[in-house]
C-alpha cells in the first residue's frame, strides 16, 4: 500500500513539474476539449522510373498521409522515356500542351477530406509531365493547400510551379519543392 502511495506522489510531482513549461518557452498541451482532429494529408505522385515514388512513400510515412499513385493506363517503357528520341511517347506528349495521358483512378472520390494535397512528379522538359494535368483536371481540390514536389536530374521546379499556377489559377497552389535528397526532417517540416 505504501508503494502505491509513493508512486502516486511521484507522479503528482512529475506532473506539477511539467506545468511550469510556460516559462521555458514550450507550448502547453491544449485541454482535451479543444484538441482538433489531425489534418488529413494526401500525397499523390506520378513516377516513371521509381525515384519520385521513393520520395512520395517516405513523405507519406513521415507525414502520416494517405498515398495515391497516379498510374498511367499505359505504362511508360524505357523507349517511351527516351528524351533523345523526338518521336518517343514522352517527347510527343511534352511537345503537345493539350496532351492528357489517360490515367487509372483519375478522380479521387473523397478528395474534399484533405486539407493538404502534395502532388509529386519527375521534371520532364523543365516542367511537370502532362499526366499531372490529367490528374489536376480530374479533381476539385476546393480550398485544400496544393503543394507540388518534384525530383530531377538537374532542373529546378520553378517552371513547373509557374506552369501549373498559370494553367489552374483557381487551385490554392503553395510553393513547390525539389526533393531529390530531402532528409526525413525536411520532409516532416513540409506539413507545417
Amino acid at each position: 500500500m505504501k508503494a502505491i502511495f509513493a508512486t502516486m506522489a511521484l507522479a503528482a510531482v512529475a506532473l506539477m513539474g511539467c506545468s511550469g513549461a510556460q516559462n521555458s518557452g514550450e507550448q502547453q498541451v491544449p485541454a482535451t476539449d479543444s484538441i482538433q482532429p489531425a489534418k488529413k494529408i494526401l500525397v499523390a505522385y506520378f513516377s516513371a522510373s521509381g525515384v519520385t515514388r521513393g520520395v512520395a512513400e517516405r513523405m507519406a510515412t513521415i507525414l502520416d498521409a494517405d498515398l495515391h499513385e497516379i498510374v498511367p493506363e499505359q505504362r511508360y517503357t524505357d523507349a517511351d522515356l527516351d528524351w533523345h528520341d523526338k518521336q518517343s511517347r514522352s517527347s510527343l506528349e511534352m511537345a503537345d500542351k493539350n496532351s492528357r495521358p489517360a490515367i487509372k483512378d483519375a478522380k479521387i472520390d473523397d478528395i474534399d477530406k484533405y486539407e493538404t494535397v502534395f502532388i509529386g512528379f519527375p521534371i520532364w522538359w523543365y516542367t511537370a509531365p502532362t499526366i499531372i494535368n490529367t490528374f489536376v483536371e480530374a479533381n476539385d481540390f476546393g480550398k485544400a493547400r496544393v503543394i507540388p514536389f518534384a525530383t530531377s536530374g538537374g532542373s529546378t521546379i520553378d517552371k513547373a510551379c509557374a506552369d501549373l499556377k498559370e494553367a489552374y489559377p483557381t487551385v490554392n497552389w503553395q510553393p513547390g519543392y525539389l526533393l531529390n535528397e530531402a532528409t526525413d526532417d525536411q520532409l516532416a517540416a513540409l506539413a507545417k
